[in-house]
Order: C-alpha cells, then sequence, then structure tokens
C-alpha cells in the first residue's frame, strides 16, 4: 500500500530531513489505509484532497494557524468590500504566497477567514482549512469567491479580537505561530476597549498584525481619524515581530495583501519608515487616543438627540 511505502521512506530519510534548511516533509493518502496506517498518518480531507498530517500527540501540526479577520463595516463602500475581497483571492492563488507556505519546516498552514463589524457581528466564510499547496490555496479562493461579502454596522476590533481567540481555541490543529490579521477602516468604536481585548491576546502568546484601510472620504466619514495607521500601531496591533501593511489606494488591496501573508507566513517582518516629528512637537509623538472611535461615536449619538 501507498502508505506503507511513505512508511518505509519516512524511516530511510529521517537523518536526511534533520539536515535540511529549506525543504519540507508532505505526505499523500489517495486510497484505502489499514488501521496502522490510520495511526500513523490521520487523514484530514479538504475539497476531496486527503492530506497527512505530522501530530503533537492531540492535533496536527502545522507551521502556522493564522486568522484572517476582515472588516466588513458600512462605512467601506462595496466596490472598495470587493476589491478587498478580491485582494484576497488573488493572494491565494499567487506563487509567491505558495512558496511562503511549502518553505516552512512543515511546508503547510491553517488557515480560517471571518468577517467582522459590530459586537458579535461576524460571519465565518473559511473554517479552519489546511494549505500545503496550489490545490488546497485554490480551495480557499473558491470559498472565498463563493460568499459575497457582507454589509454590518458599527465597529468592534475588540469583538474581532475576541472571536479571533474563539478561532483559535476551536481550531482541531497546532502550530507554534499563531496570528492574527485584522483589517479595518476605522477605529473601534463598540464593546470593551479595544487595547483590552489586545493585551488578553498577547498574554496568550499571539501576534497581531494590521492592514488599515485608510482610503477617504468613507461612507460614514464623522467617524474617520486621520492617521488610521498609528492607530492601528498604538492600539491594535502586538507581540513579536507585529506589523501593519496600510492601504490607501484601491489598486494597492491586492498587493498589500499579498505581501502582508508573505511576510507573515514566512515570519518576517518588514522595514518600517521611521515617522516624522514636526520640529515644532518638541518630541516624540504622543500616543495616539486609544478610545478615540468610543469619543467619536458618543459625540455623534449626542448630537442625534
Amino acid at each position: 500500500m501507498r502508505c506503507l511505502r511513505h512508511i518505509t521512506r519516512r524511516i530511510s530519510i529521517a537523518a536526511a530531513l534533520t539536515a535540511r534548511s529549506g525543504g519540507h516533509f508532505r505526505a499523500r493518502v489517495l486510497g484505502a489505509m489499514t488501521g496502522l496506517c490510520l495511526l500513523l498518518f490521520p487523514a484530514l480531507t479538504s475539497s476531496g484532497q486527503a492530506t497527512t498530517l505530522v501530530q503533537d500527540g492531540t492535533r496536527p501540526t502545522v507551521d502556522l494557524e493564522l486568522v484572517l479577520a476582515v472588516d466588513v463595516s458600512r462605512s467601506m463602500d462595496p466596490e472598495e468590500q470587493l476589491l478587498q475581497q478580491a485582494g484576497y483571492i488573488a493572494a491565494f492563488r499567487n506563487p509567491e504566497v505558495i512558496d511562503a507556505i511549502q518553505g516552512g519546516p512543515l511546508g503547510r498552514i491553517a488557515v480560517t477567514y471571518f468577517e467582522w463589524a459590530g459586537s458579535g457581528l461576524v460571519r465565518e466564510v473559511v473554517p479552519w482549512t489546511v494549505v500545503d499547496g496550489p490545490q488546497s490555496a485554490e480551495a480557499v479562493a473558491l470559498m472565498l469567491a463563493a460568499a459575497e461579502p457582507g454589509r454590518l454596522s458599527r465597529t468592534s476590533i475588540s469583538g474581532a479580537l475576541t472571536e479571533a481567540l474563539r478561532q483559535f481555541d476551536r481550531s482541531p490543529y497546532s502550530s507554534p505561530r499563531r496570528v492574527i490579521d485584522v483589517s479595518g477602516d476605522g477605529p473601534n468604536n463598540q464593546g470593551e476597549p479595544v487595547e483590552w481585548t489586545r493585551d488578553r491576546v498577547l498574554e496568550r502568546g499571539i501576534v497581531i498584525n494590521g492592514l488599515p484601510v485608510m482610503l477617504r472620504p468613507s461612507y460614514s466619514g464623522f467617524f474617520d481619524i486621520s492617521e488610521l495607521d498609528i492607530y492601528y500601531e498604538d492600539c491594535v496591533i502586538g507581540g513579536f515581530g507585529a506589523f501593519i501593511v496600510p492601504v490607501q489606494n484601491p489598486d494597492e488591496f491586492a498587493t498589500a495583501i499579498r505581501r502582508k501573508l508573505v511576510l507573515e507566513i514566512a515570519g518576517r517582518t518588514p522595514v518600517a519608515a521611521p515617522r516624522i516629528v514636526p520640529v515644532q512637537s518638541g518630541g516624540p509623538l504622543a500616543k495616539m487616543d486609544c478610545l478615540i472611535g468610543e469619543r467619536l461615536w458618543n459625540q455623534w449619538f449626542n448630537s442625534m438627540e
């Protein structure tokens, strides 16, 4: 049987695997398996493809567990939402992303994708799925393409981070790295303060990266802030090597998303441009007000009374 041949091959190449630096090991189980193969090579089926995974004793192991948390609040217009979705679809079909995945020690990651807006407003689009090559990456792209982006109210980044924690708790996989990739076009204005939630995430050793969408004017211009990238740096992202990739033009979506995924998968950090401090300031820039979104919402709500 083919899976038994894989067992023999694993024994014969074990020494070689320890010496390899850039390769990865994968096996495919294509036929019926004996009880021994089921024990040593548990199969996980995704879109008709059976992929075997090394286990940590309880759960299959991957190089990275990646949660993609995508803002679908009404402050983004429908065209921008479609461009954002198309950027993720294109990224999972891009050879650079596939190469980054296959270049890891195990050559596979697990990814899930959900949309978010206000507190409790989340929709899972892609459940936890192993991506280890073009076929499984295409399966993710097709799931994304089949889902029309939602349009929901309010902006709760803290709610999105809380949902991401739930996703990790439900993950059937294990990995040495766990990353939340959160996109958004405005500050937190509902739910608990985003700093509180961020700190709970960081306590668990999870990294938060950001994709601040800075397309102006937005549908809800009253709640816009001009320095959303700095807000994300000061109030949202965190953990070892955390970074942001801002989007300031609709044409940048695809490039920014692809670049961000490659960096996250490879465990790299982009070289950040230095902040320019005006001479008049007389010192470093003050930390962003992490409650600015809540304050803007209260101002708007009070003005409606």
